[in-house]
């Protein structure tokens, strides 16, 4: 009942609008009041006319806009619904007189009128209200810097407009397209480049700065943190250009700065049509479902539209979690998801849920990952990562699945913990199992997710949360970073590429020091390192490297044609049958808890595994060996 108390309000100022746009149509053709002396050419047609007009109106949507927002929508609505009133109402004049003794004239001069009255009305509380919020803004909002003069900020300029309650005042864009500097959007100019970022902020006194673009500088992100560090400039983000495909910039989407935005890793390119030609409509089976990677995974598959989505981790509750977010986002899909509880080490369970399920394609990253863990449980690392790859790879390619993604780690390059030894093991497999068979095995090796479960991450944000100290293990360690939705959108894109045994590299960037990457988290929080937050040393764990590899020397290296995206060329090693007694000894060591002889078998199977001197000597070393042989 709303928009029809806003028509008895507004209707009547129509109806006048109506009849004073008549009135003075006839007053402009005929300049003179002789026009209002014949009732048939003057009164019964501004009778009609107004009695068209006002059913027309009547039965419209513009009186359900509301004139503090009036748009260009707003507009070409009044528009449209005044042309289509003229068009009635002068047919309905053309049958009553045929235009007899009338101007041709008067229903143009009538429509521009009424046009120009209507904007008049709907526009007026619009424009009033815009200049009463930014004069308001301008006294008692902080000066805010927006930066970035495309879509995304002119956007979030106009929001501001509307939410006066924020209190913020732009003042000024920076943005780096050159030819934009100088110009105007609503009002607010654009200022310089945005490697001016420091300096305006220091002149113009700015409290807030608001990043809008699309792939945003790290780097300069980084340095203004730190500039600013000890003052009142507040830094907001609009999320990445990825979740605002099919919505504007938002007020609620701006978020505080993210360690992730200090990487400035730009948007991935996916080849959307290769992904889905291998996803859509196809049984998938995820490992590891409840994991970061693989959660993440099925999200991401969901997507494509598979027929079917198997979730199957050996943990339940984060299983239970990511298969109740995947039914709510996905509520009326057509997508069928199978939660399966089951342990990769078990081969009688992995080969029921495949003869439950028949998947097409495989996306294995079920792992334990943790190196110092894992240095300390090496039993369980060959067990889940050699034996629990083994047990899905041979049965997907038993069942004729159609792709085998295994997903692996840079520490399997010129390992030196076990964590990293045991996927390299679990790499080589695959490269041995893909020679003779239909199934495309593929590896995917990437390094370091940002926020993944465990991961350093984590470990800093509850670190800095509890006062500190934050603990770094070495002021020199390095290690390659990317987000976990790019790690995942590449290993997809990298599965419609693989054909036989080959591992697939992908584009890492530049790496991050650790130290840095702490330094910066503390500062996302509004606090000065080694000042309000100590930075601690602690020293390598066992296993540990200072950096980490992502190519072996041997294994060369070849661009595909995604330019994020390399390729490993597969070893040539033919001794199949040695292979394989090497890997069956090894797991057997594992099976009967023979700690210090999985070392030793790690180096016959990866001679570049650099074996830790507290582990094995050199006498235990030459014993195992001779009882070995």
């Amino acid at each position: 009942m709303e928009h029809w108390n806003r028509r008895t309000l507004i209707f009547p100022l129509d109806l006048c609008f109506m009849v004073l746009s008549y009135f003075l149509a006839h007053l402009i053709r005929f300049e003179s009041l002789s026009f209002l002396q014949r009732t048939d050419t003057f009164l019964i047609p501004l009778v009609i006319v107004v009695v068209c007009r006002s059913v027309v109106f009547l039965f419209s949507n513009i009186y359900r806009s509301i004139w503090a927002y009036a748009s260009i929508h707003d507009l070409l609505e009044i528009i449209k619904i005044t042309v289509l009133s003229s068009f009635i109402a002068t047919t309905v004049l053309l049958f009553y007189n045929r235009f007899d003794q009338m101007s041709r004239m008067v229903p143009v001069l009538d429509t521009i009128l009424l046009l120009s009255f209507l904007c008049l009305r709907s526009l007026s509380w619009r424009i009033f209200r815009d200049q009463y919020i930014i004069r308001k803004t301008r006294e008692h909002g902080a000066p805010t810097l927006i930066l970035g003069a495309g879509k995304m900020g002119a956007s979030l300029l106009s929001e501001f407009r509307r939410h006066s309650e924020l209190k913020l005042n732009p003042v000024g864009f920076l943005d780096d397209d050159e030819s934009k500097i100088g110009a105007l959007i609503q009002g607010v100019p654009i200022l310089g480049n945005i490697s001016k970022a420091e300096d305006t902020i220091r002149k113009l006194g700015i409290k807030q700065v608001i990043i809008a673009i699309k792939n945003p500088d790290g780097k300069l992100i980084g340095k203004l943190l730190k500039t600013f560090e000890s003052t009142e400039v507040g830094f907001k983000i609009l999320p990445s250009i990825g979740s605002l495909l099919f919505d504007s910039p938002k007020i609620q989407q701006l978020r505080e700065i993210r360690v992730e935005d200090l990487l400035g890793r730009p948007v991935v390119d996916l080849e959307i049509e290769s992904i889905r030609s291998y996803i859509r409509g196809k049984s998938i089976l995820v490992t590891g479902a409840g994991g970061s990677i693989g959660s993440e995974i099925c999200r991401q598959v969901a997507v494509f539209q598979p027929s079917k989505l198997i979730l199957v981790d050996s943990s339940e509750t984060p299983l239970y979690e990511i298969d109740y977010e995947l039914r709510k986002i996905f509520p009326d899909s057509e997508i069928e998801f199978f939660p399966v509880v089951a342990d990769v080490k078990n081969l009688s369970r992995v080969s029921s849920v495949f003869e439950a399920h028949s998947p097409e394609v495989v996306f294995h990253s079920a792992a334990y990952k943790h190196v110092p863990m894992m240095e300390t449980n090496p039993c369980e690392a060959v067990l889940n990562n050699v034996l629990g790859t083994k047990n899905v790879a041979d049965i997907s390619r038993l069942s004729g699945v159609e792709r085998f993604v295994l997903i692996s780690t840079d520490k399997a390059v010129n390992p030196v913990n076990i964590m990293g030894a045991s996927k390299r093991v679990a790499e080589l497999y695959i490269q041995h199992v893909s020679r003779e068979t239909r199934t495309k095995f593929i590896t995917v090796r990437f390094g370091n997710v940002l926020g993944s479960n465990g991961s350093v991450i984590p470990r800093f944000r509850e670190q800095i949360q509890n006062g500190g100290p934050v603990t770094v293990t070495h002021p020199e360690v390095i290690r390659y970073f990317m987000t976990i939705p790019e790690a995942t959108q590449l290993v997809l894109q990298a599965g419609s590429m693989g054909e036989r045994g080959e591992i697939f590299l992908l584009e890492m960037g530049e790496p991050v020091r650790i130290l840095s990457l702490a330094e910066e988290m503390i500062r996302l929080s509004g606090l000065r390192p080694y000042i309000d937050i100590p930075i601690e040393f602690t020293g390598l764990r066992p296993g540990e490297k200072l950096f980490e590899e992502l190519l072996l020397d041997l294994e060369g290296i070849k661009k595909t044609h995604h330019p994020k995206i390399r390729i490993a060329a597969p070893l040539e090693d033919n001794d199949i049958s040695s292979f394989q007694a090497r890997f069956q000894a090894i797991l057997n060591a594992a099976r009967s808890n023979q700690e210090k002889e999985i070392f030793l078998r790690f180096k016959e199977l990866v001679p570049e595994y650099k074996i830790h001197k507290d582990y094995i000597t050199e006498e235990e070393a030459r014993t195992i060996g001779k009882n070995g042989s």
